[in-house]
């Protein structure tokens, strides 16, 4: 889900119905969840789209990283 644009997610799912974030992962709804909220915080401070971008852009990798392996350790026990 996290790479393409909402529209790009559309033209590749026909057949689903609804919004994209229906046929997220628990951990691609945590991780917007905490965009949605950082993103709150950077236009509090003022920074501009562009710049909020490329930083949510690095926060969400990193965050997506993190889930991933906090996953695949689970699995292995």
């Amino acid at each position: 889900m996290f790479g393409i644009t909402a529209k790009q997610w559309r033209e590749s799912n026909p057949n689903l119905q609804g919004n994209m974030r229906d046929y997220a992962t628990i951990n691609e709804l945590i991780c917007l969840s905490n965009m949605e909220n950082i993103n709150a915080v950077l236009i509090d401070d003022g920074l501009a789209q562009s710049e909020r971008l490329v930083k949510l852009n690095q926060i969400a990798i990193q965050q997506m990283s993190v889930l991933q392996e906090v996953e695949s350790r689970k699995r292995l026990r």
